[in-house]
């Protein structure tokens, strides 16, 4: 399949990829994993950031228009090791100690060490 089919989606996040090598450049796999590490690092937080979103009800600043008692409350740290190494994780916590994010199963089987 072409790249002419692909959605505009992911033709943004190909520019996207292609201006961040140009600032960049990748010399070596090291780099590579550097980069993949990064990335990951990334896309995991935002997506527990999301999901703590989620369940509370209201975004980070929105927080007049809660309709819950409980709350953000910071970050716990995790290691993480993955085919691109290990990467340390900002996972974010609720007040209440209620919050499991579901993408936390995801990782654990990509060895979650605390």
């Amino acid at each position: 399949m072409g790249r002419r089919n692909e959605s505009p989606e992911k033709k943004r996040r190909r520019e996207l990829i292609r201006e961040l090598l140009k600032d960049s450049p990748l010399k070596d796999g090291e780099d590579v994993n550097a980069l993949m590490r990064e990335m990951m690092t990334e896309v995991l937080e935002g997506s527990l950031d999301g999901e703590l979103e989620e369940e509370l009800g209201y975004t980070r600043y929105d927080y007049r228009n809660k309709d819950t008692d409980n709350s953000r409350n910071g970050f716990s740290q995790k290691s993480v090791r993955t085919s691109y190494g290990d990467m340390e994780i900002n996972v974010t916590r609720d007040r209440n100690g209620e919050f499991e994010p579901k993408i936390i199963a995801s990782i654990r089987t990509l060895s979650v060490r605390t």
